[in-house]
């Protein structure tokens, strides 16, 4: 096939041409450090690209998630510890109000001191973040979940809500509980029933803290009356033990039985002890946590005005306020446990978000040289690659040259 001379010279030019295109590609890819500039450069890499770039923003948005909720976290396991102190403090005054030698006035200092803790914990319950938002509040976290009214009680304005924060694709943690959860409730597993004397018992009768059996046995969500056989003045020698199923709403009473002071008496799952001497028509009752008032601040309130009201003498009115305190004392130590499973739990959620941030760094990190790989240029690699390049095209046009030099003159010559 026949060559003209100046299909000759365009077909050299244009491939000159193209080794000039691909050593300013590798030129600038050197230069900015960039491979992949626009997709043409690399079609499927480039499609891969938008996807890693995808994934990287979403590792980001996990990454402060997990920063924000864990902070969150943080200072709620911070102000529980505070509370749980002002609830230690309250517990230590309980104690001492059941001291049977205080008087009046000393039970009134008492009252004093335990309304003063009471406003602590109201200062606690409305704890906020470093963004003002209310950490108790639900997800009402603007407005301020506890308020005293004028009458002293105080009351919940927030909601049952638990604000929860996407750690991951298919993961979430809750970032925080609600005043509901933390103060008016109580705990499912380490609580107490509530005991409690009539304040119409007219005997010397203490009933004791309730002690738990079995803590599995169904019959603890009865709601136990013991009651003492007799006439009212005289001491009693039976009692007989009536249990009521609140799922069924019936009751059933256990025969009469033999009273002994300070022996225990079996309630289901569980066992209490009364003490002194209780009088005919006394009565005392076991209630499951739940049936009774799990709101920690009203509990107080109910306490803080049993010390504050005169005792008159004798027996049968100090035994009514040693049933009184320990009514209060169970009440106490239920929330107590209450505050400690939650703060557990927050502890927990703690690990659990630390753990999701090793693991998102690792993704960060991963996800970031992939990308890195597909669009950063190797250095090493192009500037060997741009080295042979121009020695091609130098090699190229130097031929170029000494062939178009060449004509059948030279030869004729």
């Amino acid at each position: 096939m026949r060559i003209s001379s100046q299909q000759y010279y365009t077909m050299n030019v244009s491939a000159m041409s193209d080794q000039q295109a691909q050593l300013s590609q590798l030129y600038q890819q050197i230069s900015s450090g960039v491979s992949l500039a626009t997709p043409s450069d690399n079609p499927l890499g480039a499609a891969q690209a938008v996807q890693l770039s995808a994934v990287g923003t979403s590792l980001s948005q996990y990454t402060s998630n997990q920063s924000t909720a864990l902070t969150s976290l943080q200072q709620e396991d911070t102000t529980l510890t505070s509370v749980n102190n002002v609830m230690q403090n309250i517990h230590t005054l309980v104690l001492r109000a059941g001291d049977g030698s205080l008087n009046d006035g000393d039970r009134g200092s008492i009252a004093t001191e335990l309304t003063s803790l009471r406003s602590q914990l109201v200062t606690l319950a409305n704890s906020t973040d470093s963004a003002g938002n209310y950490i108790f509040a639900g997800f009402q976290s603007t407005a301020q979940p506890f308020t005293e009214n004028s009458s002293g009680t105080v009351v919940y304005a927030g909601d049952a809500g638990n604000r929860t924060v996407q750690m991951t694709d298919t993961h979430a943690v809750q970032a925080g509980d609600n005043g509901i959860t933390v103060f008016q409730s109580v705990a499912s597993i380490g609580t107490s029933g509530i005991p409690a004397g009539a304040s119409t018992n007219g005997g010397t009768g203490v009933i004791g803290t309730v002690s738990t059996n079995n803590p599995v046995d169904p019959t603890n969500a009865y709601t136990y009356t013991v009651s003492f056989d007799g006439t009212a003045g005289s001491a009693a020698s039976t009692y007989t033990v009536s249990a009521y199923d609140p799922a069924s709403g019936t009751t059933t009473t256990s025969a009469s039985q033999p009273f002994s002071a300070g022996t225990a008496i079996t309630l289901g799952g569980q066992s209490v002890a009364i003490s002194g001497a209780p009088n005919g028509g006394d009565s005392f009752s076991v209630t499951p946590a739940v049936q009774q008032s799990t709101d920690v601040f009203a509990n107080l309130n109910q306490l803080i005005t049993t010390l504050q009201t005169p005792i008159q003498s004798g027996p049968v009115a100090a035994a009514n306020y040693q049933n009184a305190v320990n009514s209060s004392m169970t009440q106490l130590e239920n929330t107590m446990n209450n505050i400690t499973t939650v703060q557990a739990s927050v502890g927990g959620r703690e690990q659990e978000v630390q753990a999701l941030q090793t693991v998102t760094q690792t993704n960060t990190l991963q996800n970031s040289s992939d990308l890195a790989d597909l669009t950063q240029t190797d250095l090493t690699k192009t500037i060997g690659k741009y080295t042979m390049e121009q020695a091609s095209l130098q090699a190229a046009q130097q031929a170029f040259v000494k062939i178009q030099g060449m004509t059948l003159f030279q030869y004729l010559n």
